[in-house]
């Protein structure tokens, strides 16, 4: 199972002070638990499940076409880390942008925010650790850097104007989101295992440190831990979405397991 741990600043700089870093609350996996992630889908049963699940399979479709990506196992290394850097761009704006917005309601109706915003600022942290993870194998040229700016600024804006009108829709979509990122990377340890990719690469210290991985964990040990976050997010926001955001407390405490 997954058990809550955090990370402080002191023990961080216990390993390389280059690396240390303030962490909010995120779970801990047992091997057993991240070997046993697997992909799941959600049926929709409700308009606003329908309208999240028909634009997540639009945007996997355009975004698959933009990658190159193919389940063919003819991706080089440089064409993943190309696309996993730029879903998690994307990854890390749906969290912040619902945190914020509850944040900034909680502030003007000078009322309690029934426990959600730390569960989506904690998701927004763990999807952009996941991207300075994937930094320290590959930098982006400046036309990556320029799309994702792009990419942010358009997808932002309209999360934001989304998650106003319907928040139910945007964590539906957002658990869609995820449930394709637990595909791809299920995808991505099939092409590990084959030996295609990564092969005995150890994971960046960061990864390391971050996820408490064992000494000498290799990519593969990372991405299963990537894929089980993934997974987690996946579950909070098909949870999140069949509540009531205006009256319904989140049932997730901080840095609690995220999964049944």
């Amino acid at each position: 199972g997954i058990n809550p741990a955090r990370m402080s600043a002191d023990s961080a700089a216990a390993g390389d002070a280059a690396l240390a870093e303030s962490y909010m609350a995120h779970p801990a996996y047992s091997d057993e638990y991240v070997e046993s992630v697997r992909p799941t889908h959600v049926s929709p049963q409700k308009l606003h499940q329908h309208v999240g699940l028909r634009t997540i399979q639009v945007f996997r479709y355009l975004f698959d076409k933009a990658t190159g990506y193919t389940p063919a196992g003819t991706m080089t290394e440089a064409q993943w880390l190309r696309r996993m850097i730029f879903l998690e761009t994307v990854a890390g704006c749906p969290g912040m942008v619902a945190g914020m917005l509850r944040h900034l309601k909680s502030l003007r109706s000078m009322s309690r925010d029934r426990g959600w915003i730390h569960t989506l600022l904690e998701e927004a942290e763990n999807e952009r650790m996941h991207l300075i993870t994937f930094l320290q194998l590959r930098q982006p040229g400046p036309a990556f850097r320029a799309m994702v700016i792009v990419a942010q600024g358009v997808f932002f804006n309209a999360y934001f104007l989304a998650y106003l009108l319907s928040p139910r829709t945007c964590h539906a979509f957002v658990g869609f989101l995820e449930e394709e990122a637990v595909k791809t990377y299920t995808h991505a340890l099939e092409e590990i295992d084959a030996g295609r990719l990564w092969k005995d690469t150890p994971a960046p210290p960061v990864a390391v440190q971050y996820w408490g991985l064992k000494q000498g964990a290799t990519m593969r040990d990372l991405i299963l831990a990537v894929r089980a976050d993934e997974a987690c997010h996946a579950h909070v926001n098909h949870t999140l979405s069949q509540l009531n955001p205006s009256t319904d407390a989140n049932p997730f405490a901080t840095g609690a397991s995220q999964l049944p």
